[in-house]
């Protein structure tokens, strides 16, 4: 067996968090390997004045790390599996999930405001067309801004008067031991999450056997299962995370239930469904999901939007 493992990285606090995890895993599952942390700069990390929206984010956080990956400068990548294209480059795959963290959105704000509360007067600041939609289908008259950057610096705008809120996802807050910003965990039926929020992601080789019977030992089930039907559903949208799509998955034994939304961008138009299946075949959960979104309207929002960003 190898006895060195060369991890792949960006450099935010957050994602060396994501990296340290997956090497003390690694470490505690292999005794006397010797595993190394790369950290790899991403166009995602240097274009931080432009809304995601607008620059296409397929890969945008993750494509020079895989480049690394296929250069053999990296043995394996780790991301936040949120950031992961449902379609991998050629020549990768998905070896590993980590045991996935805390799932939902946390509204963030200065003075202990719950979603309930929020007034006409405040702004709240998020870079996902997601939690916009969501947040104007529940609160139609709130100012939505965008807000780029790492979870400190967004901290920071904020309190500096940028915004009187965001939304962020809140295991990355509980990960840097941020949680006391948090005013309210968000309950998934009032904000749905991003497909596979707080899932840390290992992506390898695809012929690398040996790598990939490193990271089995590490690869955890349920969330494997969880994550599989949510990609599905994703990818049968055909959206990336820059669409106003959401969705999550309880696994409960031998079933699995799957809530998903597709919205406008104004949350004007809003579409949620469920679906009920066996985790034995997780993503045919996800694609069933999303054709009962389909059925309802679903890719006539997705191409009008897509038609608006456009132009």
């Amino acid at each position: 067996m190898k006895d060195k493992i060369i991890i792949g990285t960006r450099g935010s606090k957050l994602a060396i968090y994501q990296a340290e995890k997956t090497k003390e895993e690694l470490e505690n599952a292999h005794p006397g390997l010797q595993v190394e942390i790369k950290i790899i700069q991403t166009k995602g990390d240097i274009i931080l004045d432009v809304a995601l929206s607008k620059i296409g984010d397929k890969g945008l956080f993750t494509k020079e790390i895989e480049v690394a990956l296929l250069n053999n400068k990296a043995d394996i990548a780790v991301h936040s599996l949120k950031d992961l294209p449902t379609t991998l480059p050629k020549g990768l795959e998905l070896g590993a999930v980590l045991e996935r963290g805390e799932f939902r959105d946390a509204l963030v704000n200065l003075n202990g405001k719950k979603i309930n509360d929020l007034a006409s007067s405040d702004i709240i600041a998020t870079s996902s067309l997601r939690r916009q939609a969501a947040l104007l289908n529940l609160h139609p008259e709130l100012t939505i801004k965008d807000i780029r950057g790492n979870v400190q610096t967004r901290l920071k705008r904020m309190e500096e008067g940028y915004c009187d809120g965001m939304i962020m996802a809140a295991a990355g807050l509980q990960r840097l031991g941020l949680d006391q910003y948090i005013s309210e965990i968000i309950d998934p039926a009032v904000i749905m999450p991003a497909v596979a929020q707080g899932t840390i992601a290992i992506e390898i080789r695809e012929n690398d056997n040996e790598v990939k019977k490193i990271i089995e030992a590490i690869n955890h089930w349920a969330t494997e299962t969880a994550i599989l039907a949510e990609r599905a559903f994703l990818r049968t949208l055909e959206g990336g995370c820059q669409v106003p799509l959401g969705c999550y998955s309880q696994i409960n034994g031998e079933d699995i239930v799957l809530h998903g939304f597709v919205a406008s961008t104004n949350g004007k138009e809003f579409i949620k469904e469920s679906v009920s299946g066996s985790t034995i075949n997780p993503e045919e959960c996800g694609s069933k999901l999303a054709q009962k979104l389909i059925n309802k309207g679903a890719k006539t929002i997705l191409e009008q939007i897509k038609k608006n960003t456009q132009h």
